[in-house]
């Protein structure tokens, strides 16, 4: 896989062009993972390899909003207890603090994935239910969840990373998306765009799992969504480039 770094050490892959399929029917699944269905990749996006880190979100904002905030290795922990105005402003934020660097040209906007886009790079190109495989007892070498970790938090990229090189990706803390909430993807776009037409506009996607939920949650096809003003110590973001 490609990957490219930015000067606070954020490391991106390229996500390979193509046909994906998201969502899941299997036995036992939760309805609004439904209808499975195969969505177009069509242009080049760089996902990073590990969630925003409170030590990046506090050299670009200037504070540190986390309740897991304490010892030596806070700063490596993903930041948390961000609302979604605010993971989603933080593209912006980022790209003027790199902007006043001399020297350094981005040439392309920082953002949060859509649903898709997100799914696709949990996945990795696997069709299991994680991308560790199908049973929920071999997840632990790649997931932090309440099984796991100690009613906290995590240190990045202490699990094993999935197979395009993704860590935390499941896991850790749930991640926000751009999407709108749908109680299914019936009418969903056919490509991997953010479904923003419909649904319920106050409240917004999230992936992933985190460190509270159970093994369930953190599936590559399970969905959930909060208001766009909630704050969680278990919900922060992760990072897409794309070229202008």
């Amino acid at each position: 896989m490609q990957r490219r770094k930015d000067p606070l050490g954020q490391e991106y892959v390229l996500l390979p062009v193509g046909e994906y399929g998201i969502g899941s029917e299997r036995s036992g699944s939760n309805p609004n993972e439904s209808p499975v269905r195969t969505v177009l990749l069509d242009s080049e996006i760089w996902v990073s390899i590990r969630p925003v880190l409170q030590s990046v979100w506090s050299e670009v904002c200037g504070s540190n909003p986390s309740r897991f905030c304490d010892g030596f290795d806070a700063g490596l922990r993903p930041v948390e207890r961000v609302d979604w105005v605010a993971a989603n402003n933080f593209g912006d934020r980022l790209s003027d603090f790199f902007d006043a660097m001399d020297g350094w040209h981005h040439d392309g906007i920082f953002r949060l994935p859509s649903e898709a886009e997100w799914e696709i790079a949990a996945r990795a190109g696997t069709k299991s239910e994680w991308y560790s495989g199908d049973a929920d007892r071999d997840i632990h070498e790649h997931v932090w969840n309440a099984g796991n970790s100690g009613g906290t938090s995590k240190m990045v990229a202490q699990k094993q990373a999935n197979p395009w090189g993704l860590h935390d990706i499941c896991g850790n803390v749930a991640e926000w998306c751009l999407d709108t909430w749908h109680d299914d993807f019936r009418g969903a776009p056919s490509d991997a765009s953010a479904w923003l037409a419909g649904g319920n506009p106050s409240r917004r996607v999230h992936r992933g799992g985190s460190w509270f939920t159970e093994s369930e949650a953190t599936r590559s096809a399970a969905r959930a969504s909060a208001e766009i003003d909630r704050i969680s110590d278990g919900i922060g973001l992760r990072l897409v480039w794309q070229a202008l």
